[in-house]
């Protein structure tokens, strides 16, 4: 008899289910995931599998569904030390009285570090492995990426206002670069160019921003349509809704990401779809802002990726895509008054491959499939409050919550696994939330006063 010899690899996770979330939608059971390198070089019966491979790591899962890392398409990390600064305030005043305020008082490069530290960890104990990202000071979030050991698309801030961070929109592309070039040779992020929103930004800002992410190709990441107050200013300012304008400046193509895209005309809807673009939705925010409410049945009909975002801790007060997956799907029924529409499997795929398209990284994660790097989720299904279980892609949506991820891997490394970060101390975080809290504790009593 001739011994067959098994291949050594890194790892291999046995899964009770796989939702591959490839273009058939595929969910597999009692599967494989073979990685090496940071890479799934196999995906097979778990019987072929101890056959066939001998792992440096075996992980087994009998009671878990592994779906691709989740994807937050719109967020900004380091406000999560305002989570709960401000709360059930309109977007305008919440901004103008309370954040940017608080912004202008704490906000520096030590700062936007440990608060983008403190957002990496809750991302990846609810399995969300990267993170399109808009703040001041990018070069600090990439230090906390960097040490997270997660994925991140850091956008290049900029705006006409100045802040502690930068004087003008030339000071903030300059710095921004500047931050760029520091973090080009790692694989884990990648950059856009971040103009925070049509009204916070010229058309000669505008321009510039097409210009430099033409030179340089990369994404564009803004604010859009968040609010009707935004719309009717810049029907007065501009006589152009804010889509128009950006339409005719030039800014729109499939390399555009729109965060929220709340109030959008059928026409709009159109503009967005033949443009190739994508949106970034994020139900949460929009909701406890009393924004509105996204067409997003509309969008995905006309042929728009939509992805989902948390937006900040600060507007939200979660950075959890699971009550996100969840509420997209509620909220696209609710509204259209038809329970047929963003069934569960299309929920999952706003949460990983859509963003993955959104970020122009589709050919590398979103999807567990060959030759993409294993940036993995593994959640529980056996939970007493999620029992029993039929559909698991149904279940995945409606049931579960960021409490039943038990592993968050990147690049096949195991970045999160039950309660332990693998580069992150709790007793960091602690520190860190009591230096910060103390500081905007007494900023809020300051202006309380006034």
């Amino acid at each position: 008899m001739v011994k067959l010899c098994k291949f050594p690899v890194d790892l291999v996770i046995e899964a009770r289910w796989l939702a591959t979330v490839a273009a058939d939608q595929a969910v597999l059971e009692n599967h494989a995931v073979v990685v090496q390198a940071g890479v799934i070089i196999d995906l097979l019966p778990i019987a072929e599998a101890r056959q066939k491979y001998t792992a440096s790591s075996l992980v087994c899962l009998e009671n878990h569904i592994l779906i691709p890392g989740l994807i937050n398409c719109h967020t900004h990390a380091a406000m999560s030390l305002m989570r709960g600064l401000a709360d059930d305030i309109a977007l305008m005043p919440w901004l103008e009285q309370h954040i940017w305020p608080a912004e202008q008082a704490v906000v520096s490069a030590p700062y936007v570090q440990d608060a983008s530290l403190l957002a990496c960890a809750e991302m990846l104990s609810g399995g969300i492995t990267c993170f399109n990202d808009m703040y001041f000071y990018p070069q600090a979030t990439a230090a906390a990426v960097t040490q997270a050991g997660m994925r991140a698309n850091l956008g290049l801030l900029v705006m006409d206002f100045a802040s502690a961070y930068a004087n003008d929109a030339d000071d903030y592309l300059q710095k921004g670069f500047d931050a760029h070039d520091t973090w080009r040779s790692n694989p884990l992020i990648s950059s856009s160019i971040a103009p925070h929103a049509p009204y916070t930004a010229s058309n000669q800002t505008l321009q510039k921003v097409i210009t430099y992410a033409e030179q340089l190709g990369l994404g564009i990441h803004t604010h859009l349509h968040e609010t009707q107050d935004e719309i009717v200013k810049s029907e007065v300012q501009y006589a152009l809704r804010p889509i128009q304008r950006l339409a005719e400046l030039g800014l729109l193509g499939p390399s555009f990401v729109a965060a929220h895209g709340v109030h959008l005309l059928e026409n709009e809807i159109q503009l967005l779809a033949d443009y190739g673009c994508h949106i970034a939705h994020c139900p949460s925010s929009n909701l406890k802002l009393a924004s509105g409410i996204a067409p997003v049945t509309q969008l995905l009909a006309t042929g728009v990726n939509v992805a989902l975002g948390t937006d900040g801790a600060a507007s939200n007060n979660r950075l959890d895509i699971f009550a996100e997956m969840r509420l997209a799907a509620l909220l696209a029924k609710g509204t259209t008054g038809d329970a047929s529409v963003v069934p569960a499997k299309q929920a999952l795929a706003m949460a990983t491959i859509n963003g993955a398209k959104a970020l122009g990284l589709d050919d590398k994660i979103g999807s567990i499939e060959l030759a993409k790097y294993a940036d993995l989720v593994a959640v529980r299904l056996d939970d007493i409050a999620t029992a029993p279980y039929y559909d698991p892609i149904s279940h995945l949506v409606y049931s579960c919550g960021r409490e039943h991820v038990t592993h968050t891997w990147v690049a096949g490394d195991l970045r999160y696994s039950h309660g332990v970060y693998a580069n992150i101390e709790p007793n960091e975080l602690k520190e860190i939330i009591n230096l910060w809290q103390v500081k905007l504790s007494q900023l809020k009593v300051e202006q309380h006063k006034k």
